[in-house]
C-alpha cells in the first residue's frame, strides 16, 4: 500500500520532525507576513492616491493636514502631518531635518518584515536539504542494521527523507516570489515619497521666504 506524506511524516525520525516543525513555522510567518505587507500596501497606496488628489488641488497646508490626519497609512500624509506640526514654530533647517527623518521613518516601515522573506527564501531550502539528507543517513543505518537493500526497503526511508526537502521548497517559492513583488512596490512608493518630499521642502522654504 503506498504510503500518503503524512504516514511519512510520522515513521520519520525525530531530528526529521524537529525539520519539518521549523519549516512549518518559517512557513505560516511568511504567510502571515505576506498577507500583512499585501493588505499594508495596497492601503498605503490608496491612501497615498487621494491624499494627492487633494494635494494637487491646491489646498493650504492646515487643511492638507486635516486631510493627511485621516490617511495614517499614507507615507505622503505623515511627512505633511509631521510638517504642519512644526513648520509654524520651527526654523527652516529643523523643519528639513524633520522631513528628512521622517521620510526615514516611512521607508522603514515599508520595508518592515521583508527581511524575514528573504530569509526565508534563502536558508529554508537548505534546512529542508539538511532533513533529507539526515534521513537519508537514517536509511542507511536501516539497511545496514537489517541487511536488504530492496527497493521495497529503501524507498519508504528515502521518500520520508525527501519530504523535508518538499517542505523547505515549499516554505522557500512563496516567500521568494512575495519579497520580489513586495520589493519593486515599495522601490515605487519610497519613488514617490521622495519626489513628494522634495516637492514639499521647496514649498515650505518659498514660504518661509
Amino acid at each position: 500500500m503506498q504510503a500518503t506524506a503524512f504516514q511519512l511524516v510520522l515513521h520519520a525520525g525525530l531530528f526529521v520532525k524537529l525539520i519539518l516543525l521549523l519549516l512549518a513555522g518559517f512557513s505560516i510567518v511568511s504567510w502571515a507576513i505576506i498577507l500583512y505587507k499585501y493588505f499594508y500596501l495596497r492601503a498605503a497606496t490608496r491612501e497615498s492616491a487621494a491624499f494627492l488628489a487633494v494635494y494637487d488641488s491646491g489646498v493650504e497646508l492646515k487643511d492638507l493636514a486635516k486631510t493627511a490626519a485621516t490617511l495614517t497609512l499614507s507615507p505622503l500624509a505623515n511627512v505633511v502631518t509631521v510638517a504642519s506640526a512644526t513648520h509654524a514654530h520651527g526654523h527652516r533647517d529643523e523643519v528639513k531635518l524633520l522631513l528628512a527623518r521622517q521620510q526615514t521613518v516611512e521607508t522603514e516601515k515599508l520595508q518592515g518584515y521583508l527581511i524575514f522573506l528573504a530569509t526565508t527564501g534563502s536558508t529554508t531550502p537548505f534546512i529542508g536539504l539538511l532533513g533529507t539528507v539526515w534521513g537519508i543517513m537514517d536509511a542507511f543505518r536501516g539497511i545496514g542494521a537489517t541487511g536488504s537493500a530492496s527497493l521495497a526497503v529503501v524507498a519508504p526511508a528515502i521518500a520520508e527523507a525527501l519530504i523535508t526537502t518538499a517542505a523547505g521548497l515549499a516554505a522557500a517559492i512563496p516567500a521568494v516570489m512575495a519579497y520580489n513583488v513586495f520589493v519593486r512596490w515599495v522601490r515605487r512608493l519610497t519613488l514617490q515619497l521622495e519626489d513628494f518630499s522634495s516637492m514639499l521642502e521647496g514649498q515650505l522654504a518659498k514660504r518661509a521666504g
